[in-house]
């Protein structure tokens, strides 16, 4: 077999879809008559097929061919084939988004597996094979952390283990080479069910903190305590290389791909690839420019049109600027670019922005975090202890970049209203993951105007976060009952008025909870039919079916959603 792991179906529009693949060495891959040569980066061998001529609105089985040998499916498959739908007009829309984040790796050590439960995306995956094609997912988003990279399985750490003599200087319990987080993605990818599932439903990613480190971009004292870690250059270089690689090239549309620069260097060059992705990881790495033009010389954050439905991922991990103040999520430069893509012209029914930590936490979260990059702003005793309680209990979400967080806010405020001829969106939803707990919760978005009258009424848009952690991990004990106390109501009055009472900044922004705290192995569902939105959240039951935790209508059917919850 050649094949040494995907296909995975990638971007797809109404005549071209991108699949990407894993070769055992140099070869020349086939999908429908569409021909892509590898590329090799560190010893190992890649390749992106962009298929071409597909028809709107239909659904067409396709097979791998790699040097004219059939490679996929594989013999006695017991899945249904592999099959690529376009998207057009007779299903622009209707989008079913499954999406979640903190996936880890099958377990081998029977123990183990039982410690971490059934993978949610796996008995996703089993379920959905068994159900008609029309019932399958149109998109499926990958939230981050797809990869650990500081917390290896065992048989990670066996394969780590062999290279202690040439480098010593490395850790025995972290992924640092592009060879070895090569190994991490084959873990993660190659179980059958999860294989099928990414041959067959258009795969959106994005990065989280343990795709490269825990913590991964907190501050700008994160990053320069680890700057002097003498192994950490070539952990970034590994590890930014690698998303480009695995999971980046794939989130890009044709006409991006055809636009990168570095894609078209890797295209033209000869041999090994290695060492101008390792340079190219150094430029993406580093903060440049000054003041309010300081900024990341690559924008990971993208924009994918579902019909009437518009996807945007967000990059809130590498794009950071964390070495200057004001702090920000991403540059202004590529906000810009954001809110130049949510507001472009063209019905929308509903918006859709992907981003790996929440937008919207427990309020009591959301004030503390606040205040801590308040307190960081400034000097000597309070700032260390500011940054201190940033790292220690991971301050480092939308709330601890105000200024970030006020750019979201009005980018609200304005996707709120009608412009051009066209109605505002019926549903914004912030789809997230990372924080080991699930749960929905609802906003409005006012102007900073006494007395002002939200932007998001009964009859407008309506305005949600969305967050589904882990797929398949370890939830500690103490997380529950942290989480569950800081979202009841109790403490959320009490957070609601010390923030005003202290003159808390929340960018004009109030919510509440419409379900959860839910704990344990989840994925989620948003399913959009013309303007309606709901949202459902599953718990695997066994290797094959999941129950329904909780289904919330996200539309305005009623003057506030109302939640099903339902109790195992």
């Amino acid at each position: 077999m050649t094949l040494l792991l995907g296909p995975v179906l990638r971007h797809v529009d109404e005549t071209t879809a991108t699949v990407w693949v894993q070769t055992v060495g140099r070869s020349r891959v086939e999908i429908l008559g569409c021909r892509a040569d590898t590329f090799e980066v560190a010893g190992l061998h890649y390749a992106l097929v962009q298929v071409t001529g597909l028809e709107p609105d239909t659904r067409t089985p396709y097979e791998v061919h790699v040097d004219g040998v059939r490679c996929w499916p594989q013999p006695n498959s017991p899945f249904p084939p592999s099959a690529i739908a376009t998207r057009g007009p007779a299903t622009e829309q209707h989008q079913k988004i499954v999406f979640g984040s903190c996936r880890y790796a099958k377990l081998a050590d029977p123990k183990l597996a039982r410690q971490y439960g059934l993978d949610a995306l796996d008995a996703y995956a089993a379920r959905m094979a068994a159900l008609p094609p029309e019932q399958w997912p149109t998109v499926l988003l990958l939230l981050g952390d797809q990869v650990y990279a500081d917390e290896l399985t065992p048989q990670s750490r066996r394969r780590i283990g062999v290279r202690t003599e040439r480098h010593p200087e490395w850790p025995d319990d972290e992924i640092v080479s592009f060879e070895e987080y090569s190994g991490l993605y084959r873990d993660s990818w190659s179980d059958p069910e999860i294989r099928w599932v990414l041959s067959t439903v258009p795969t959106a990613m994005i990065f989280d903190d343990h795709d490269v480190r825990d913590d991964w971009n907190t501050s700008g004292a994160w990053r320069a305590t680890m700057a002097r870690v003498p192994w950490w250059r070539d952990r970034m270089r590994a590890g930014l290389a690698s998303y480009w690689v695995y999971q980046h090239l794939g989130n890009l549309t044709p006409a991006d791909l055809a636009a990168d620069p570095d894609w078209q260097a890797v295209q033209a060059a000869e041999g090994d690839v290695w060492p101008l992705l390792r340079e190219r990881a150094d430029r993406w790495d580093a903060e440049t420019g000054q003041g309010p033009e300081r900024h990341k010389d690559e924008r990971f954050s993208y924009c994918w049109q579902l019909g009437r439905t518009r996807l945007i991922v967000i990059d809130s991990r590498n794009g950071r600027i964390v070495e200057s103040t004001p702090r920000k999520m991403v540059s202004d430069g590529e906000f810009d670019w954001i809110t130049e893509q949510a507001l472009a012209p063209g019905a929308m029914d509903h918006l859709v922005l992907g981003t790996s930590i929440p937008w919207l936490l427990p309020q009591v979260i959301s004030d503390l975090q606040a205040a801590v990059e308040k307190g960081g702003n400034g000097t000597g005793r309070v700032a260390r202890a500011a940054e201190w309680a940033r790292q220690e209990a991971d301050l480092e979400h939308w709330p601890a970049f105000g200024h970030s967080f006020a750019r979201m806010a009005e980018l609200m405020r304005q996707v709120c209203r009608p412009r051009g001829g066209d109605p505002a969106p019926a549903t914004v939803s912030v789809l997230s993951g990372d924080v080991h707990h699930s749960y929905a919760a609802t906003a409005d978005v006012h102007d900073h105007l006494p007395g002002d009258r939200p932007t998001a009424g009964p009859d407008g848009t309506r305005i949600h976060q969305l967050t589904c952690s882990p797929v398949h991990n370890v939830v500690p004990g103490f997380m529950k009952v942290l989480f569950r106390i800081s979202w009841s109501r109790l403490i959320a009055r009490a957070s609601n008025r010390w923030a005003r009472d202290t003159g808390s900044d929340r960018a004009g922004v109030t919510w509440e909870r419409t379900t959860g705290p839910l704990f344990g192995n989840l994925i989620a569902t948003l399913e959009l039919d013309d303007r309606r939105a709901v949202v459902r959240f599953e718990r695997p039951r066994s290797a094959s079916a999941l129950d329904t935790r909780a289904e919330v209508v996200l539309t305005p059917t009623a003057p506030t959603p109302r939640p099903r919850v339902v109790e195992p």
